[in-house]
């Protein structure tokens, strides 16, 4: 279609009628943020800024944090010589000097201000060829108007010869040539105004705890209002501090805890969402007669010490246990793990000593120290906190605290709850050493090499933090690689020193308070390897540096963690990830989004568009090669391997304290069993027998196959219909196919025809599956025509084995309404869930399975009307030149779609496709990106297709062969985060 065609239809289908077929890209679009829907301002503008010839923006107000946001595409842009003119203002001074300096440093950007008038605009502008798009409404160059305020900007697009376009440019033009040309010496005179300004307004501004801050409470974030400041008293009273969303709700479930008559609790809170303000409003609600506080660095006495006084209002009820003090005849002790267990010290307090104990970082209380403290106290009631409950080691954190969790919030949900300071991870390439990049056996050479430090120091600068001054962090893999890198940075002009585990906690501490300070002797970063994965607090830092493998998620988000607590005047925090070739870099994306799952095409989601569905303001960017590593390794781990399954379970039965129920691992939100059952074990059972010496239960092999066979084929839960049935013989039910022909309509509004009775019969009689699959569970037969199987009804006399298989069902039936709820017009299939070959097979109602070989990208069932075709999007090198065939994408409902090689507008298969509405056909879409996943082979559903019209014969290239090229029209288009997903990006293959 050509382009202004193709304007023409979008404007007519946003404008007149929603029905009428055109290109959603040219359609108008309210542009709004909402991260669960996978929408944000801010993914809008990218995806224009990747496509475009030239860029245009007019705005009010631009941040350090709103340039950040967009600093990959600028980058992208700037490397491909791509030209932007953007206009800011002086309106209320609140465009931030740093702001203008970075974009200043792009070579294509020009960049004017406006210093007269109230210039208030926010409009972006981009070109492609002869058509523009347009994006105006309320969003400036923010990181939370691009993310997470409520936002509403118009999206159009135009030709370039439209009036609208026209009178935009012309105007945008006008300003620009008004406009002053930024340079270097006024931003430096400009800073000096700014500055005062900031000055005058923190006069007006009250002091706030860390963890109770807002991001608006940034100077630079403050929601103007236009009407004049008024003075707020500075001298806010230590007793109005109040509880934050988070603690509210943990403070209930503490409360709730005690009411049942317990007297342990554990919190499990993301760190900086402050887990230690919680426990103060805690003991000022109960007022125990004394207090016992327990942590592992007197940093974190110190700064706990400060929060509880701010909280209660007295001073004077804190003392401290540790280095020169001695204070313990305060009502509330403070005290460091190692001083308080030794023994002239704690033997001197009576095991009743204490009414309530509170243990910080608790995830350590497997120590000796720990256990021998917790095993001589008897307090009314003990608290643990930690954010990181799983551990590496065998000790069960659970267990110490009778397994009463009171309240989790995880990184995700204190995210969402804008908790946590925003953060903008950047996943950058590691530099190539002879060719190769830097892997897990890199030469300590390579590590230190003077190649190295350049890159490092060019990419802090590139990516900058928060804030006039760096404070960061540098998370290295080896101690001598930390000293010797510190020594080479401050070879060029940086504050560093590397600190291992063997320094004192006095050096230590003094460290930290020179990252910390902004005086003369303040530090720019220090380097370590895992000395501050936790127990580190310092609000102010603005840069976590990674130069180090993922080992594991858990330390990945402890490093991450590091910079996420909120300080007044952080706006956000950088973090830089140094990817190379490690073979952990699957983690990565798992960390990010605290996925555990172990999906993989969800986890490569992730890494695609990890930007459009976190929530909050934060981003997660990657270059092209270090994407391609992480793609790379998600290719080559096996998530089936029992390592990654035996440490989920194992972190989930010491959390129960007790063997998992199937249920649990969805309440708990572990890991998704369909990753156990399409493993080799196959079924829980058999994974129980393997792994858990507790585990007792044994069948013969008749039910053991039976259990392999639901775990396998159903209890994932993608349709309903087949555990129906089994509910009904295990319920004692004649006739279970018409129950579940009953309760398919009653329930689930699905109206069962004949072909799925016999579907269903077939599936579960063993006739569904052909050649060499049907003897894999000959003896999986659970009825005899329409009646339950006589061999199964004996063996469900095993009592065990039948309440197995019932919470095998049930379990099934949940996963179903959870996941496979929202039918697709009254089929068995769901919108934008995953299906295999069979899946499909089976889902679509056929009488016997097909194998892929056969189907070939497509498949026209004559018994059921049904035509399945599967696309890999993009598609392996080494395929076969044959099917290598262009499918694409025109837009999210508009299709290309290309037939079997040696085919003509004639062949049958072509003409069932192009006449399926006339013949009463399903056309049905299934679409992956083709990754060499050998663990998984499902493709995503995208509804129902129509064929267009528009057909036409072409010839293969590589193999010299007939096709026919057929467009279709999607009846739904694509959800936009996974279009972009299918669609983005073929380098990354």
């Amino acid at each position: 279609m050509e382009s202004h065609k193709a304007v023409q239809a979008g404007i007519y289908s946003g404008l007149i009628d929603k029905n009428s077929i055109s290109l959603e890209q040219y359609r108008p679009r309210l542009l709004i943020n909402d991260a669960s829907k996978g929408q944000k301002v801010l993914t809008s503008l990218i995806s224009e800024l990747k496509e475009c010839d030239g860029f245009f923006f007019s705005v009010a107000f631009i941040t350090e944090s709103g340039v950040v946001s967009l600093l990959n595409t600028l980058i992208e842009l700037e490397q491909k010589n791509i030209p932007g003119r953007i206009i800011a203002s002086r309106y209320l001074e609140f465009t931030q000097p740093k702001a203008l300096r970075r974009l200043l440093a792009f070579s294509n950007i020009d960049l004017r201000i406006v210093t007269a008038g109230n210039h208030h605009t926010k409009g972006y502008i981009f070109r492609k060829n002869d058509v523009y798009s347009l994006i105006v409404g309320s969003s400036n160059m923010t990181q939370n108007a691009l993310s997470s305020n409520k936002e509403w900007n118009l999206k159009v697009t135009s030709m370039d010869k439209g009036s609208l376009i026209h009178e935009t440019l012309s105007e945008f033009d006008d300003l620009f040539q008004s406009a002053v040309r930024v340079d270097g010496p006024w931003i430096d005179q400009y800073e000096e105004i700014y500055l005062q300004n900031l000055v005058k307004q923190s006069v007006s501004r009250p002091e706030k705890p860390a963890d109770q801050l807002k991001v608006a409470d940034h100077p630079s974030t403050f929601q103007v209002d236009f009407k004049p400041l008024s003075p707020v008293n500075p001298l806010l009273p230590l007793d109005q501090v109040m509880p934050n969303t988070m603690q509210v709700k943990a403070l209930a479930g503490i409360e709730q805890i005690r009411n049942e008559n317990q007297h342990k609790a554990l919190l499990i809170s993301a760190t900086g969402t402050g887990k230690t303000y919680l426990a103060a409003f805690d003991v000022k609600k109960v007022r125990p007669r004394r207090l016992l506080f327990l942590a592992h660095r007197e940093q974190l006495l110190n700064q706990a010490m400060v929060s509880f006084e701010r909280v209660l209002g007295d001073p004077l009820s804190c003392g401290k246990l540790s280095g020169g003090h001695h204070q313990v005849d305060r009502p509330y002790l403070f005290s460091t793990v190692q001083t308080i267990a030794k023994d002239q010290y704690l033997y001197a307090f009576r095991p009743g000593e204490f009414d309530y104990i509170i243990i910080d970082e608790s995830h350590r209380a497997g120590a000796h120290s720990y256990q021998k403290i917790l095993n001589y106290f008897k307090p009314q009631f003990l608290l643990g906190m930690t954010a990181t409950p799983e551990r590496t080691d065998a000790h069960n954190i659970c267990a110490d605290f009778d397994y009463n969790i009171a309240y989790e919030i995880r990184l995700q949900e204190a995210m969402a709850e804008a908790m946590l300071c925003p953060f903008h991870y950047f996943g950058i390439t590691e530099i190539s050493v002879n060719g190769q990049l830097i892997d897990d056996s890199a030469d300590f050479n390579y590590l230190t090499s003077e190649e190295r430090t350049k890159n490092i120091i060019k990419q802090i600068h590139r990516y900058g933090h928060d804030g006039p001054k760096v404070k960061g962090l540098v998370f290295c893999s080896r101690n001598d690689e930390a000293a010797v890198l510190s020594v080479q940075f401050n070879d060029r002009g940086f504050k560093t020193v590397a600190l291992s585990g063997s320094v004192s906690a006095d050096r230590r501490e003094e460290m930290i308070r020179r990252l910390e300070s902004d005086g003369a002797d303040a530090l720019d970063y220090i380097f370590s390897v895992d000395l501050f994965n936790e127990g580190l607090d310092v609000p102010t830092l603005n840069q976590i540096v990674m130069l180090r493998p993922t080992q594991s998620a858990i330390i990945f988000v402890q490093q991450l963690g590091r910079g996420l607590r909120k300080a007044e005047n952080k706006e956000f925090v950088v973090i830089l990830d140094f990817i190379g070739n490690y073979k952990n870099n699957f983690m990565i994306p798992m960390a990010l989004s605290d996925d555990r799952s172990f999906n993989k095409d969800t986890i490569r989601r992730y890494t695609v568009e990890g930007t459009r569905v976190i929530p909050g303001a934060s981003t997660i960017n990657f270059d092209a090669i270090a994407r391609r590593k992480i793609f790379e390794a998600i290719d080559e781990v096996n998530f089936s391997n029992s390592k990654f399954m035996k440490e989920s379970y194992i972190n989930l039965k010491y959390r129960l304290g007790r063997i998992p129920k199937l249920m649990d691992f969805e309440f708990h939100e572990s890991m998704d069993l369909e990753v156990l059952f399409s493993a080799k074990l196959g079924s829980y059972h058999e994974f129980l027998k393997k792994n858990e010496l507790e585990y007792t239960l044994k069948f013969n092999a008749t039910q053991e196959e039976m259990l392999l066979f639901v775990s396998k084929k159903l209890a994932v839960g993608k349709r309903p219909h087949e555990l129906l049935v089994l509910k009904s013989i295990l319920a004692g039910i004649p006739e279970p196919l018409q129950q579940m022909k009953i309760e398919l309509m009653e329930h689930y509004g699905i109206d069962v025809k004949e072909k799925a009775i016999t579907n269903v019969s077939n599936i579960l009689s063993n006739q569904f599956q052909v050649g060499a699959a049907k003897n894999s569970f000959d003896g999986a037969v659970f009825l005899d025509g329409q009646k339950p199987a006589p061999a199964f009804l004996e063996q469900l006399k095993n009592a065990q084995f039948k309440a197995t298989l019932t919470e095998l069902v049930e379990y099934g039936l949940f996963r179903n309404s959870k996941y496979y709820g929202h039918h697709y017009q009254g089929s068995a299939l769901c919108l934008y869930q995953k299906y295999s070959y069979e899946d499909v097979c089976r889902l679509l109602e056929w009488e016997k399975n097909e194998v892929s070989l056969n189907i070939g990208g497509y498949k026209y069932d004559e018994k059921s009307a049904t035509y399945p075709v599967f696309i890999n999007y993009h598609k392996s090198e080494a395929i076969e030149s044959s099917i290598n065939y262009e499918d694409r994408f025109i837009a999210p409902s508009s299709l290309i779609a290309i037939s079997k090689s040696g085919r003509s507008i004639e062949s049958n298969d072509v003409q069932v496709a192009l006449q399926a509405r006339q013949l009463g056909v399903d056309l049905e879409l299934f679409v992956r990106k083709n990754k060499d996943d050998k663990a998984s082979k499902e493709f995503y559903y995208l509804g129902k297709m129509f064929p267009t019209g528009e057909a036409h014969e072409i010839v293969m290239e590589k193999a010299n062969k007939k096709a026919v090229e057929i467009h279709y029209r999607l009846d739904t288009p694509v959800r936009e985060d996974i279009y972009e997903y299918l669609c983005d990006a073929p380098d990354y293959d």
